[in-house]
């Protein structure tokens, strides 16, 4: 029987400014563009508001600007029902942003992203020092690199000393010390980030070489890692353990609409469905039909897929790793 999680996600607050065009422009050259929106973001966001879709019980900590991008983000919040209670207001800064160009080319789209930090970056480790006290309240902490990185450590060894599971998502890609390798039970980059940071590349020209995926893994091993995912677009993505490597193929989708969020998705999703009580493989599972679902559509957080869209693309698709009627729990 699953159980509703209790998740703590502490990271970035943005509001995403997102420009569709048929070619990305060039150096020193400007395109006529399709469309342009305005969405809530930021890594952080989209992970917290994707686990409380999921039916997680979300506290969020950060930080937003004093201006309306602030404010909206705040109430996007209420109304998926995470708590924003512990969220810090700096009137001096703006609300972080996200500049997304969406190169749409047949059913394919690329994205390329540049973020302003703004508020997120304001935040300090003493404005937040309660989590020391009340980490052992969550069933998980989830972080990204959106945020400054002593944070990020800090908030990672409270929560290691205190028995709870660390997720560090690193993205954007940046040096990790040994002080916050230490404490994260799972680290989840996607394919470019894992290549970064090992300094090793994953082949996937003519299939997944594994060999590949072995050295990057023992890289973190080596380092500390324990868990180690990588998503890998639409070659799916791999679960590395201390004994054996777990690769889960992708949940193609006739369309790819937007795939902005398509990490953010996965990552959320597989902390909820690992938390709630998911064996690892299920939570993979669960994490790679949310994530397509995810995918097909625009916009990053209007993207992010409930429990009852997951649970139907799992029956469609014919997944029988375990029973879909189990996500009811979730709801």
């Amino acid at each position: 029987m699953l159980k509703k999680p209790k998740i703590l996600v502490v990271g970035s607050f943005n509001m995403d400014l997102i420009a569709s065009t048929e070619r990305a422009p060039g150096s020193g050259e400007t395109v006529i563009g399709r469309k342009f929106r305005t969405a809530p973001g930021g890594k952080g966001f989209n992970q917290a508001v994707q686990c409380a879709r999921l039916g997680a019980e979300v506290t969020m900590a950060g930080k937003v600007g004093g201006d309306d991008f602030g404010k909206a983000l705040l109430q996007e919040a209420k109304g998926v029902g995470i708590d924003v209670s512990r969220v810090l207001t700096d009137p001096d800064e703006a609300t972080g942003v996200a500049l997304i160009i969406l190169e749409e080319k047949g059913n394919t789209t690329q994205n390329r992203i540049t973020v302003c930090p703004g508020a997120n970056f304001t935040i300090t480790s003493e404005e937040i020092d309660w989590i020391r006290t009340e980490v052992g309240h969550y069933d998980m902490v989830i972080m990204q690199f959106e945020l400054p990185m002593g944070v990020v450590e800090d908030v990672a060894e409270w929560a290691h000393e205190a028995g709870v599971p660390v997720m560090i998502n690193p993205a954007p890609a940046a040096p990790m010390s040994e002080r916050l390798l230490r404490s994260a039970t799972f680290l989840s980059p996607n394919e470019h980030e894992a290549a970064i940071l090992a300094g090793h590349e994953i082949r996937v020209e003519d299939g997944i070489h594994f060999d590949d995926v072995e050295m990057v893994a023992d890289h973190f091993r080596k380092l500390g890692v324990k868990n180690l995912i990588i998503t890998m677009g639409e070659n799916g993505a791999i679960a590395a353990g201390e004994k054996e490597i777990h690769h889960t193929q992708c949940v193609r989708m006739p369309k790819v609409a937007d795939p902005t969020a398509a990490g953010d998705s996965f990552v959320a999703a597989f902390c909820t469905g690992l938390t709630a009580g998911l064996a690892d493989g299920e939570a993979l599972a669960f994490a790679s039909h949310a994530a397509a679902i995810t995918v097909s559509r625009m916009g990053a957080m209007p993207s992010l897929p409930t429990t009852s869209e997951v649970q139907a693309l799992i029956r469609e698709r014919g997944y029988n790793g375990f029973d879909p009627a189990l996500l009811d729990a979730l709801k």
